[in-house]
């Protein structure tokens, strides 16, 4: 008699997760009349989710960003950044400020996917793409590790579903085309209409998933872009003691 291997399903817990979610989301959608709350269920949801399932180098909030010249970008949805070299943190009064260069990436969280939404997304991207992000040497047992360069920031949005009849259509790539460089929109997911990925060559190519996939679609790809990426550079901090 064989014996009996045991296996998971990893497919079916992904849906059921998305299944959760979706429940969640489209009960604050009904229930929830205020839009800022409504907006702050939706967001801690993902924020939850995130933080639950990335491992656990990545730390995910509500924040702002700022650089060492005392530049802030706008409040951000939801921050991945550096859980491990991310020298300090500001909370003051309940507003988390993280330095520029512990970002991974930033997201939007919105109830639905359109063109307002994407660019307004893109300018929420923008305002952390273009902090100044410092970069220093690691000093080790065995010598200097030059200053690693930055990578680009990931930006995206998410939502619980989509305008657009064909959500990831001609109207969807011409909504990518009007953000410029600093505004891109790397990665999302709209759970009832699917997960996308953007890659921006020649040619913009999108990759999408089916609805029945959106959430196990963009947590795969996120987690992907995020190995990349590798570990966000030393800061100098020298530069941010220069205010001092």
């Amino acid at each position: 008699m064989r014996k009996k291997t045991n296996r998971v399903d990893l497919r079916k817990i992904f849906i059921n997760l998305q299944e959760q979610m979706a429940t969640k989301l489209s009960a604050n959608r009904k229930l929830i009349l205020h839009p800022g709350t409504k907006g702050d269920a939706s967001e801690l949801n993902w924020i939850k989710m995130l933080d639950t399932y990335l491992p656990k180098r990545y730390k995910v909030d509500k924040a702002f960003v700022l650089d060492s010249d005392g530049n802030l970008s706008d409040q951000l949805d939801l921050v991945i950044y550096d859980r491990q070299y991310s020298p300090f943190l500001f909370n003051q009064d309940g507003a988390l400020y993280i330095p520029a260069e512990s970002v991974y990436a930033v997201f939007e969280v919105k109830q639905t996917l359109n063109k307002d939404m994407m660019i307004y997304a893109g300018g929420k991207i923008e305002s952390v793409r273009k902090l100044k992000r410092t970069t220093a040497p690691i000093y080790h047992a065995g010598g200097i590790y030059k200053p690693k360069k930055h990578f680009e920031i990931l930006g995206g949005i998410l939502t619980l579903g989509s305008d657009w009849t064909h959500p990831f259509g001609d109207s969807f790539r011409a909504s990518l085309k009007i953000l410029n460089s600093s505004r891109r929109i790397n990665l999302g997911c709209a759970l009832q209409a699917g997960g996308f990925e953007v890659k921006y060559a020649k040619n913009i190519v999108v990759q999408k998933s089916d609805p029945y996939d959106s959430l196990i679609f963009f947590f795969l790809r996120l987690l992907a872009s995020l190995q990349q990426r590798g570990t966000v550079p030393a800061i100098d901090i020298s530069q941010y003691g220069k205010v001092l």
